[in-house]
């Protein structure tokens, strides 16, 4: 397998299948899978980082709110996502606020102290932990960025090149996404409007570079589309 890739694999898997603390034995009778409905917080800015998260089902989006109070979505994620992992790095009170998307959220809580102890005892499993981290600091600098420098356009085509990292598979000369985006969600992480995002599909669609539908988007050429 190309290692320089390796990293990207970490996003096609359901980390809650791997990582929550009821699938080890000796934390299995303690530990309990919380539920949360929609727009409940899961924690808030300054509560103490003591806990890593996994979403079970449901949605969950990590935020800040400006002076005004507006919304600044970091991340939006999904089934099998984790979350609060900065607590790992030494973060000792949240930065920002967790807060369910959809009803019926289940989420996973591992302690940092249980979280440390599997790292300790599984190499492999403290890896993929380091290489999440990594992973989403990259991200969130790249967001940053884009939000500073380049247009709509350029930061929904971005969006959508790390979506083909993440979780594209080719299909019939193309790449087809699946995806659990809204065009809303696009639109809060990229800092636009659901309208202009939508706009803007039906232009590279236009263009015959994409095509999609409510939960694909499908990469007719790959090459052309890596050149915009």
């Amino acid at each position: 397998m190309d290692t320089s890739n390796n990293i990207w694999y970490f996003e096609k898997v359901n980390l809650f299948r791997i990582l929550c603390p009821t699938k080890f034995g000796k934390y299995e009778e303690s530990h309990v899978i919380k539920s949360y409905k929609r727009d409940e917080f899961i924690y808030f800015t300054d509560d103490p980082a003591n806990n890593i998260y996994m979403i079970s089902k449901g949605k969950v989006k990590v935020l800040n709110y400006t002076e005004n109070g507006d919304e600044i979505i970091k991340g939006i994620l999904a089934t099998g996502d984790i979350f609060g992992e900065m607590a790992v790095l030494g973060e000792d009170k949240r930065k920002d606020f967790a807060q369910a998307v959809s009803n019926d959220t289940y989420i996973c809580h591992m302690s940092l102290e249980e979280l440390q102890g599997l790292m300790l005892e599984n190499k492999k499993f403290a890896l993929t932990i380091n290489k999440i981290i990594g992973l989403r600091i990259r991200r969130l600098e790249r967001k940053l960025d884009a939000l500073v420098f380049k247009d709509v356009r350029t930061r929904l085509i971005d969006f959508i090149r790390d979506l083909i990292e993440s979780s594209g598979q080719p299909f019939h000369g193309g790449i087809r996404i699946n995806h659990f985006y809204t065009h809303k969600d696009m639109a809060d992480l990229i800092g636009t409007s659901r309208q202009t995002v939508t706009t803007v599909f039906n232009e590279l669609k236009a263009e015959r570079l994409i095509d999609f539908r409510r939960k694909e988007i499908f990469i007719l050429n790959p090459e052309l589309f890596e050149k915009i």
